[in-house]
């Protein structure tokens, strides 16, 4: 070591003017260079080796320094002068770095302060306004206008550089006279330390599975009252559509494709590390299905949020147990900040205007009271008329602060919007609070969360016919005076109330007055949400910890429908209806974890969790409803009950309780071998023979770049590759089936299943394989190849109808999804201007690989097979495509069964009176619903406090469906029909071309469409569009004009800006029913898209 020293020494002259040059960014790098050691009570030559071993810098010393002396270092993925000030901390040693080399020198006797000089600087450039103290004393300055610095410090001391907005950086102070510290916005880093399942951290270059994460910024520079759907574009593998109900509406998503037949395909959500329970409105789809409403993952404040993490696959999830098959979305929220106060607030007003919407003619008039195939007429009418500006405005207040010890996190936040359908609203204000405590001689670090939320909505709209302003809005006679009906309730002497006024009837759709069903149908529910959480760490040794944590989310629920005397009598008696429910979800959670992170020598480390779960979950709904006695007067007491009376109530109870265990194995900080194990003991099992379920995973990592020398432009270079098998439990009571009460009839209903305790979960077993590399200090990519494969899935076979049952459940199947996720991102500097931009590509595809074969009659005996299963029709029945699954085929294929009748030679039949005719023909594949792919484009631009940031989305391919389009030919009111009767130059006869002639257009359109809904075979659309998703432009006002106390920024913002490809007839992305997996791109009167503007404001200090 002393001859290697001496010759050090030697060189040292040689490259003087090189190190002089260099120096400047010696500094900078010493400051952001990371390191990992955990080594104890060693040599400090031992950590010396290390270090070089590591950075690449060389240590030169002379006698004065002892480098056999005892020095313990713990450091994980801290910098370098971190390392160094653990390393010399006490030993009277400096350290100065020049060029690649490190000198080492006995400091100044007797502790005198020295002065010390430097600059703090960011990713623009100089930082004004940041303070730099002295740790735990009163000792402190300000940067100057040029970032600089100037302060007196004893060796020994630690010096804490902060700003508003920013990491705080700690400095061991070792005699240094200069220094260079570059600030990083609050934010976590890809590149160091993710947030992985149960909230356990771990280095990226480690994980041997696809792990993305979102920043805080993404999620709040164009804010949606649902903070999900500003995850659209930005992360590859999930599908994400927004409910059509407006704001606050549960979202769908979906990653991997779709993978289980009956069960629910969407994602679990998980906040800070704890499952959360995400009960959705989501609508059931159909024509008279419920209304899409909002969902428990809306309740969270964006503002609170500090970075969401996507885990996409099993493998990434397998620790969190059955209902993580489906990928997560991990919600990491914000702590108190460390020796600084931050108090931030912001606004984010939006307006909302209808965009796509079907096309509708006005030059046409009634033929009779509910058609439009009349003459032509100067009409006036506009359906667009109906809508209103809707508005979203969301204010935020927090304030976070704390020390070494302690850190609080205070927010509050107001979200207020108004939908563009009339008397249709969505409120929220969330109340949330967090602090976090270190004490017992930072042996014990204490967790604790508050978060109340009160939520209602009223009126929310989606689609379908019941409880829905636009059947009646868009067939509305175009001869008619519109304005006539907008004066909904007239007086009416004889009852002696105000009566609804629709003169028209109520035809095929239980039409209404479109403004009596906005406000005298009122449709309200008020929520109160609270969630606690705790956390106790014990820090046993320096590399065992033990946690504990429990999560209490409470949820309670008041949904009312409201009917006013003259509704439809569909809906209520004469004098009006009231139904009245309450709903309570409770869900506690708790887990203990040990924590094991330890090196053995300077090769191996071990990074090992091990713990116990339990999940409870209790669900209740009790309501009544009813027509009233008394018109208007709504309360239960006021119900009729003997006849038309409804009793609702229903509830569950489930549990999961669980142990698991995860091992990471690491050698040389370049292979990383990872195991995971789960076995539950879900209550949903209870009368099955199998009682628990076991899955493993397992995962390897390698970091190329650390094992052989690449070019100094490739910075990084992992491949990584994992298997991952895990199990979901069947529904409830699927292996013993009860009784179900029947509302109506007050009576009780067999079960329709044959009882079948011979039951296995769904079983899914996933691999993938995948690259992440960093090159050329600008370039980004990670590209992941997975293929999953479902068994045992929950089919239904059918039984004859004399055994009294309609079916019994076999579990067999099987499904696959393959594929590729992909992301590149490019980011660079010129100057003051700097750019940023990340591509995302998602490829699914979903084969059925096998359904049922083999399966045993429980009755009979007998073996059966089933290789074809019918799903859901996209609307009316024998009109709407239906959703049918075969083998070989997908689970979003869909058929049509008519056409129009033709002849053997192929030829459309026409009658003698010029009629034509539908046939039924077998079942038709005419494609699927699902995507071929999706992408994604961000940008951000930024030059001088000037931020501009762009989203491009696309979908490709898959079908959409619109039985809005055929109902309006239908009736005669759509563009379509309109300018088919203008090319004819007859507008009685008009001319669609048919063989070698043509027919009148009201005879086709009635014939290929009816009023429940076009023809699946000629109301299908490619869903394929590509959109500006998102807009940002602001500006951040220069510091110093607030004496560089504040930070202002000012933007203006947009959502679904432009619509630049799509010839669907309504937006394909937006959801009527996020809670169906196969009734997916359907309007069935479906609210329309909106285009959103708005500008926001943000100030810190």
């Amino acid at each position: 070591m002393n001859k290697k020293r001496i010759q050090q020494i030697k060189c040292l002259f040689t490259l003087v003017f090189a190190a002089c040059t260099l120096f400047h960014a010696a500094r900078s790098y010493a400051q952001t260079t990371q390191v990992t050691i955990s080594q104890e009570n060693v040599p400090m030559e031992r950590v010396m080796n290390e270090i070089e071993k590591q950075t690449g810098y060389l240590f030169l010393s002379n006698n004065d320094v002892d480098i056999r002396r005892n020095v313990s270092v713990r450091i994980e993925n801290g910098t370098l002068a971190e390392a160094l000030g653990q390393m010399l901390k006490g030993s009277g040693v400096t350290y100065r770095l020049e060029n690649k080399y490190i000198s080492l020198s006995a400091a100044p006797r007797g502790g005198e302060p020295v002065t010390v000089k430097g600059t703090v600087t960011d990713a623009n450039g100089p930082v004004i306004g940041a303070t730099i103290t002295i740790k735990g004393g009163t000792t402190g300055t300000t940067s100057a206008i040029d970032g600089s610095f100037s302060l007196s410090a004893r060796p020994g001391d630690v010096l804490i550089v902060a700003f508003i907005g920013y990491k705080s950086v700690e400095i061991p102070f070792t005699g240094q006279t200069e220094l260079t510290v570059e600030l990083e916005e609050e934010s976590l880093q890809m590149n160091a330390v993710v947030v992985t399942a149960l909230g356990i951290k771990r280095e990226e270059k480690a994980l041997a599975y696809n792990v993305q994460q979102v920043k805080a910024e993404e999620l709040t520079t164009v804010k949606d009252a649902n903070f999900v759907n500003s995850l659209v574009g930005k992360v590859a593998g999930v599908t994400i559509n927004a409910g059509a109900g407006g704001a606050g509406s549960s979202t769908r998503v979906v990653m991997r494709g779709q993978k289980s037949i009956e069960k629910s395909n969407t994602a679990l959500y998980v906040i800070d590390g704890i499952p959360m329970y995400n009960n959705s409105f989501g609508g059931s789809g159909g024509s008279y299905g419920d209304q899409v409403g909002s969902e428990s993952a809306a309740d969270i404040n964006p503002e609170d949020i500090e970075s969401v993490n996507i885990l996409t696959g099993p493998s990434a999830a397998a620790l969190y147990g059955s209902e993580a098959a489906n990928g997560v979305i991990i919600i990491n929220t914000k702590r108190g900040a460390v020796d600084k106060t931050i108090v931030t607030l912001s606004n984010s007003t939006m307006f909302s205007s209808v965009y796509m919407m079907p096309e509708m003619q006005n030059r046409y008039g009634t033929s009779n009271s509910t058609f439009s195939w009349g003459s032509p007429i100067n009409g006036t009418f506009d359906a667009r008329d109906f809508f209103n500006t809707g508005t979203n405005i969301i204010n935020s207040v927090s304030v976070s602060t704390g020390n070494q010890k302690n850190q609080t996190y205070i927010s509050v936040s107001t979200t207020n919007s108004t939908d563009i359908i009339p008397e249709s609203a969505y409120n929220r204000y969330n109340f949330s609070a967090r602090n976090t405590t270190t004490f017992a001689k930072e042996r014990l670090t204490f967790d604790f969360g508050a978060n109340f939320i009160i939520q209602d909505n009223k009126n929310m709209v989606s689609q379908g016919k019941y409880f829905n302003p636009l059947p009646a809005l868009s067939l509305f006679p175009r001869g008619d005076d519109f304005n006539e009906i907008r004066l909904y309730e007239r007086w009416d002497p004889i009852r002696g109330l105000m009566a609804q006024y629709w003169p028209y009837g109520e035809g095929a759709h239980s039409i209404q007055n479109p403004y009596w069903i906005q406000k005298r149908m009122n449709r309200e529910t008020d929520k109160r949400r609270y969630m606690l959480n705790a956390s106790l760490k014990w820090k046993v040794t320096d590399w065992l910890d033990i946690t504990g944590r429990v999560r209490i989310d409470n949820s309670e629920y008041r949904m009312t429908r409201k009917y006013y005397a003259t509704t439809l009598t569909t809906f209520a008696g004469d004098n009006g209806g009231l139904q009245d429910q309450t709903q309570t979800d409770r869900t506690f959670y708790g887990d203990v974890i040990a924590n094991i992170n330890k090196q053995f020598g300077e090769d191996w480390t071990l990074n090992a969790q091990i713990g116990a779960s339990i999940d409870d979950q209790r669900y209740e709904m009790a309501g009544v409803a009813g027509d009233l006695k008394t018109a208007n007067f709504f309360t239960t007491l006021n119900l009729n009950t003997t006849e038309k009376f409804k009793l609702y109530q229903e509830g569950w109870h489930d549990q999961t309780q669980a142990i698991f265990a995860n091992v990471e194995v690491g050698w040389r900080s370049m292979l990383y071998l990872t195991l995971t194990g789960r076995n539950e003991w879900p209550s949903m099992l209870a009368y099955s023979k199998q009682s628990s379920f076991f899955y493993p995973s397992v995962g390897l990592s390698g970091v190329i770049s650390n094992m052989v020398d690449l070019p100094d432009w490739f910075s990084f270079l992992k491949v990584r590759a994992s298997y991952a098998q895990v199990a979901s439990a069947f529904d409830r009571y699927l292996s013993n089936p009860s009784y179900t009460y029947v509302e109506q009839s007050h009576g009780w209903k067999a079960p329709a299943t044959y009882p079948n305790n011979d039951l296995r979960p769904e079983d899914t077993r996933s691999w993938e394989i995948g690259v992440n590399a960093r090159f050329l200090n600008k370039f980004n990519l990670d590209v992941t190849y997975y293929r999953s494969n479902t068994y045992h899935q929950t089919i239904y076979m059918p039984l004859a109808s004399s055994t009294g049952y309609e079916n019994y459940a076999a579990q067999t199947g099987n499904v696959r999804n393959q594929g590729v996720e992909l992301a590149v991102g490019y980011n660079n500097k010129w100057g003051d201007f700097r750019w940023g931009t990340n591509f995302t590509y998602t490829f699914n595809e979903n084969k059925i690989m096998e359904l049922a074969h083999g399966m045993i009659n429980p009755i009979t005996g007998v073996a059966e097979d089933l290789t074809e299963i019918k799903k859901d029709w996209l609307g009316a029945s024998d009109v709407a495509p239906r959703v049918i699954l075969r083998e070989g085929g997908s689970l979003s294929d869909i058929y049509v069964n008519h056409q129009l009748a033709r002849d053997l030679n192929g030829n459309i039949l026409i009658s003698n009176t010029g009629a034509l005719s539908m046939e039924e023909i077998e079942a038709r594949k005419v494609g699927s619903l699902a995507p071929k792919c999706n992408l994604g484009w961000s940008n951000n631009f930024a030059w001088k406090g000037i931020d501009l940031g762009v989203v491009f989305t696309a979908r490709i391919g898959g079908m959409a469906y619109s039985a809005t389009q055929g109902i309006l030919d239908y009736y005669g009111v759509s563009e379509a029909t309109a300018a088919a009767r203008d090319r004819g130059g007859n507008w009685l006869r008009g001319g669609i071309p048919i063989n070698y002639g043509s027919v009148s257009p009201q005879t086709y359109y009635q014939t290929i469409s009816s009023a429940e809904g076009g023809h699946g075979a000629y109301y299908l659309y490619d869903a394929t569009n590509v959109r500006l998703q998102e807009l940002n432009l602001s500006y951040t006002l220069p510091q110093k004009w607030f004496r560089n106390k504040a930070k202002l920024t000012l933007g203006f913002v947009a959502r679904n800006l432009w619509m630049i490809y799509c010839k669907a007839p309504f937006d394909p992305e937006i959801s009527a029913a996020t809670g169906s997996n196969y009734y997916q791109n359907v309007d069935y009167f479906m609210l329309p898209s909106t285009r959103n503007l708005g500008f926001n404001i943000k100030l810190q200090f």
